[in-house]
C-alpha cells in the first residue's frame, strides 16, 4: 500500500469529521466549529492517502524541541492494519526528532501503541467547567 502524507487543507475537515463520528468521539462532532478551528490552528496537523483517497489524518502540537502532543490519530476502519497510522506517527516524530511524543490512548488503542514501541506514563485531564 502506497502511502501518501500532506498537510492538512480546510477542505479535509468534513472527512475527519466523519471519522470521528465513526469512532464516536462525540465530543469533536457537537463541537465541529471549535474542531475545526483546532485543526487550523495546530502546529501538526496531516492527512494521510491512498490512491488519492483520504484514509487516516494526525493532530498535534509542539514546541519543536522537547514536547510533541499528539492530540487525535485517527485511521479509517477498512484501513487499520495497512501501515497508516504508524506512518502517521513516524512522518510527524521525524519533522520534530528531538522531541518527545506524548499521547493518550484508549483501552482498544492501547496495544498499537505499546507495539509501535510507546511506553505508558501517568497523566491528568480537566476542563474549566470542572
Amino acid at each position: 500500500m502506497d502511502i501518501y502524507i500532506r498537510p492538512y487543507e480546510e477542505g479535509d475537515f468534513s472527512k475527519i469529521n466523519a471519522l470521528s463520528q465513526a469512532e464516536s468521539w462525540t465530543n469533536l462532532v457537537e463541537k465541529q466549529q471549535d474542531a475545526k478551528q483546532a485543526w487550523a490552528n495546530s502546529t501538526v496537523a496531516f492527512v494521510a492517502e491512498v490512491n488519492g483517497e483520504f484514509v487516516g489524518c494526525i493532530r498535534g502540537l509542539t514546541d519543536g524541541f522537547i514536547s510533541l502532543y499528539i492530540c487525535e490519530l485517527i485511521v479509517d476502519q477498512h484501513c487499520r492494519g495497512q501501515g497508516v497510522g504508524k506512518k502517521l506517527l513516524n512522518y510527524v516524530h521525524e519533522l520534530f526528532p528531538k522531541a518527545r511524543m506524548e499521547l493518550l490512548a484508549s483501552q482498544t488503542s492501547k496495544t498499537f501503541y505499546e507495539s509501535n514501541s510507546f511506553r505508558p506514563f501517568y497523566g491528568f485531564r480537566k476542563i474549566i467547567e470542572e
